[in-house]
């Protein structure tokens, strides 16, 4: 297993171990480098317009379209310390 992947896996573990619940924004980041690092560009249908959530999921995925899953792996990783650090909310 690369540096990278233990990071991503610590980083994981970490994203939940926070002392504080993040702002619905950067929950879709995360959200989205997560599906982007490990299944790669956005696949199915995107939601309907009566579910929100997965729209703005879908959407925030779909944004990531082209960037590489290790590029992904690492700004999960670079977001999640700054979260630590509590320099973004």
């Amino acid at each position: 297993m690369s540096d990278l992947n233990t990071q991503f896996a610590q980083a994981q573990q970490d994203v939940q171990q926070l002392p504080e619940r993040p702002g619905n924004l950067t929950l879709l980041r995360l959200y989205a480098l997560f599906k982007q690092a490990t299944e790669g560009d956005v696949h199915g249908d995107k939601p309907g317009f009566t579910d929100i959530v997965g729209k703005y999921k879908y959407e925030a995925w779909a944004a990531l379209q082209g960037t590489a899953q290790e590029t992904a792996r690492q700004q999960y990783v670079e977001l999640v310390e700054s979260l630590k650090s509590g320099s973004t909310s």
